[in-house]
C-alpha cells in the first residue's frame, strides 16, 4: 500500500514511468465508458483513467467508486492527448492509466461538498463543525493548516536565530481574577481547590526573566471564558515572546525585524526596514480607532473650531457643551443616493451618534449641504480644506462628546471604505500605536482599572505623576502591533521595581491581602533583584488569518469551538458522571431550567 508519489507530484518528465498513489476520490466522470477519476490528498490531485480496453477487470471495480472512497492504484503515467491537458492542475499535463486498484475504504454520501468552494455559503457552521474531519478535507481548509505550519516553522527558526530560548510555562496554574474570566479545574487532591487555565503566560515569562533567561519564546496555549467573536476563541495560540535588559524600541525594532524576516518572506511582500509608529491619541484623533487600518488615506479632522462660530445650533452647542465634531473627506462619493446617506446615518448611530451631516464638494469646489444656510461660504470653504476634501467628494460629520465622536467617526471611515472598495487588494499596511493610557475608568466598577494589565510600566515621565496618585492621562511604555486595521499582538515594559509595582496594585484598589493572596510568590521574587525586562505577544491564528485576508480565525484552527464555546463534532462541554464530580469534591446546584 505504500505510494511511489503524492498527488501533485507527476509531472511530462514521468511518462513511462510505473507509480503507486492512494488517496481519496475527489470527483468521477465515465465518459463513453472510460472512467475518470481525480485522486485527491492533502498535495494536490492526479486523474488516473480506468480503461475497459487496458483491464476490464480493474473498470469492472473501478465502477463501484463514489466520492470519499479510500484508494489504492498502480499504473503507468500518460501524456494526456492534445487539446485535454488541464492548466489549473499542476499535474494537468499527464494521467495515469491503472493497472491495479484496491478500494481501502468506501464512504457514504459526506453531509458536505468536500470539492466545492462554493457549496460553503450554503452550510450551517454548526455543520461544518459537526463533521470538521470532513471539513478539514477541503482542499482550501487543508492549505490554510499547512500555511499556519510553515509559518510557524519560520517562527521558530527566526527566535533561535536570535538567541531566545523556548521554554514551556505551566497549563495549570493559580487563578488571578483580573481581565477576562478564568477557566478552572478542580483538584481532586486538594479538596476545594482549583488551578485556573493561563489566560497567558503573563508572570511566568516575567519569572523567566527574572530567573535570568534574558531572551524567552514560547508558541502558548491560552484560555478566556469570554464571549466570542469571529477573530476569538475560548482557546487561542500566542507567539509569546519576552526580552530582559531591553527598552521600548528595541523590542519593537526586533518585531520589525520579525515582520521582515518571517511575515514578508512567508507572504512574499517588500516590509519597511522601520515600520510607522504612531501615539494612541494620534490614533484616536486621525482615525477614530486604536487599529487603525492605513490602507487608504482618509484621515478624521476635528472641525469643532470652524463650526463653533456658524449658525448650526447642533454643532454649536455640543462644541459649547465640551464636545468635538469630526469630519472625513469620502472620496468619490459626491453621487451618493439618499438612501446610501440614511444607511450611513442609520450605521453611525449604532456606536452613538445621534445623527450625521453631509456636505458635497461639487465642480469648481463649491459646497452644497442640506444645513449650508447656516454657514458662511467661508466657513464652508474653511470646512473643505480642514478636511482636505475635493470635487466630487462628499464631507460627512459627526458631533458629540469626545471618545463617542472619535468611535463614531472612525467605523464611518472603515463603512465609507468598504463602501468604495478604499481598503481592498491594498497589500499589507503594519503600524505600531504607542504611548496607551496607563489606567482607563471603568463606569461599571466605579473605579480605574489597567488598560494593558497591572504589570505595565508607566513612562518614565508619568512615574511621579503616578505615584502621587494623578491616574488621569498618566501615559504607559505600551504598544501594539496593526495589521490592516486589526490589532494582531501587544506588549509593554514591565514594571521592575517591586515598591513601584507595589504602588500600581494599590491605585487600581487591591489590598495587600487581596496582593497577597493573588501575586504574593510574583511580588516576592522580585525582591530579589529583577532586570528591566518587556515583551509582547501575538495572536498566531489572528496573524495567519489577516495577512490571508480572512476575517474568521476558525478556518486556520484544526478544531475550533463554535460562538457557544462548544463543539458540535465531540458535543464537549458536556455532563461527566457523578462518580467523577465526586471524587473532585464537587456537587451541583442548577435550577430546573438549567
Amino acid at each position: 500500500m505504500k505510494r511511489s508519489h503524492n498527488c501533485n507530484e507527476l509531472r511530462k518528465s514521468d511518462i513511462g514511468t510505473t507509480v503507486s498513489l492512494a488517496g481519496w476520490v475527489d470527483r468521477r466522470r465515465d465518459l463513453g465508458g472510460v472512467i475518470f477519476v481525480d485522486l485527491r490528498d492533502k498535495y494536490g490531485k492526479t486523474q488516473v483513467v480506468f480503461d475497459p480496453e487496458h483491464s476490464q477487470e480493474v473498470h469492472t471495480l473501478a465502477d463501484n467508486l463514489r466520492n470519499e472512497f479510500v484508494i489504492h492504484i498502480k499504473g503507468v503515467v500518460k501524456s494526456r492527448p492534445e487539446g485535454m491537458e488541464n492548466p489549473k492542475l499542476d499535474t494537468g499535463e499527464i494521467d495515469v492509466m491503472v493497472d491495479e486498484l484496491k478500494i481501502l475504504n468506501k464512504a457514504e454520501t459526506p453531509p458536505l461538498t468536500i470539492n466545492e468552494y462554493k457549496e460553503i455559503a450554503r452550510e450551517n457552521d454548526d455543520v461544518r463543525l459537526r463533521y470538521r474531519y470532513l471539513d478539514l478535507r477541503r482542499p482550501w481548509i487543508q492549505r490554510n493548516i499547512i500555511l499556519k505550519s510553515k509559518f510557524l516553522g519560520a517562527v521558530h527558526a527566526f527566535f533561535r536565530e536570535n538567541q531566545f530560548e523556548e521554554i514551556e510555562t505551566p497549563v495549570l496554574c493559580k487563578s488571578t481574577p483580573e481581565g477576562a474570566r478564568d477557566y478552572l479545574v478542580p483538584s481532586r487532591v486538594n479538596p476545594g481547590k482549583f488551578y485556573a487555565l493561563p489566560q497567558s503566560p503573563q508572570q511566568y515569562k516575567q519569572l523567566l526573566m527574572l530567573a535570568g533567561f534574558d531572551r524567552y519564546y514560547q508558541i502558548a496555549k491560552c484560555f478566556r471564558d469570554e464571549d466570542l467573536r469571529a477573530d476569538r476563541q475560548p482557546e487561542f495560540t500566542q507567539i509569546d515572546v519576552e526580552m530582559s535588559f531591553v527598552e521600548q524600541d528595541d523590542i519593537m525594532d526586533m518585531f520589525d525585524k520579525f515582520v521582515r524576516e518571517v511575515l514578508a518572506k512567508t507572504w512574499e511582500f517588500e516590509s519597511p526596514e522601520k515600520i510607522e509608529r504612531i501615539t494612541y491619541a494620534d490614533a484616536m484623533l486621525k482615525y477614530g480607532s486604536d487599529k487603525p487600518d492605513l490602507r487608504f488615506d482618509v484621515p478624521i479632522n476635528d472641525v469643532s473650531d470652524i463650526v463653533k462660530e456658524s449658525d448650526f445650533g447642533v454643532f454649536k452647542n455640543v462644541v459649547e457643551t465640551g464636545g468635538v465634531v469630526r469630519g472625513i473627506a469620502a472620496p468619490g462619493c459626491v453621487d451618493f443616493t439618499r438612501k446610501q446617506i440614511d444607511d450611513l446615518t442609520s450605521y453611525v448611530g449604532r456606536y452613538g451618534a445621534k445623527g450625521m451631516v453631509w456636505m458635497r464638494v461639487k465642480e469648481g469646489g463649491e459646497v452644497e449641504s442640506q444645513v449650508g444656510k447656516f454657514f458662511t461660504t467661508e466657513q464652508l470653504n474653511a470646512l473643505r480644506d480642514a478636511t482636505g476634501a475635493q470635487a466630487g467628494d462628499m464631507m460627512l460629520f459627526i458631533a458629540g462628546p469626545e471618545k463617542l465622536a472619535a468611535t463614531a467617526t472612525g467605523e464611518l471611515r472603515l463603512e465609507v471604505a468598504r463602501m468604495k472598495g478604499l481598503n481592498a487588494d491594498k497589500g499589507y499596511k503594519f503600524v505600531w500605536v504607542t504611548d496607551f493610557p496607563m489606567f482607563e475608568f471603568s463606569e461599571t466598577e466605579g473605579r480605574y482599572v489597567s488598560m494593558h494589565h497591572p504589570f505595565t510600566a508607566p513612562k518614565p515621565e508619568y512615574l511621579k505623576q503616578m505615584l502621587s496618585g494623578e491616574l488621569k492621562g498618566c501615559l504607559a511604555q505600551a504598544y501594539d502591533l496593526v495589521l490592516n486595521g486589526v490589532e494582531i499582538g501587544g506588549g509593554s515594559v514591565r514594571i521592575h521595581d517591586p515598591e513601584v509595582q507595589a504602588k500600581v496594585f494599590g491605585l487600581l484598589g487591591l489590598s495587600p491581602e487581596q496582593v497577597e493572596n493573588q501575586f504574593g510568590f510574583f511580588v516576592d521574587a522580585f525582591k530579589y533583584g529583577a532586570p528591566p525586562h518587556g515583551g509582547l505577544a501575538l495572536g498566531l491564528d489572528r496573524v495567519v488569518a489577516t495577512m490571508e485576508g480572512v476575517e474568521s480565525i476558525r478556518d486556520f484552527i484544526a478544531f475550533p469551538k463554535n460562538t457557544s464555546a462548544s463543539s458540535p463534532m465531540d458535543h464537549s462541554p458536556s455532563e461527566v458522571d457523578p462518580m467523577q464530580l465526586h471524587d473532585i469534591h464537587i456537587t451541583l446546584s442548577l435550577n430546573t431550567k438549567k
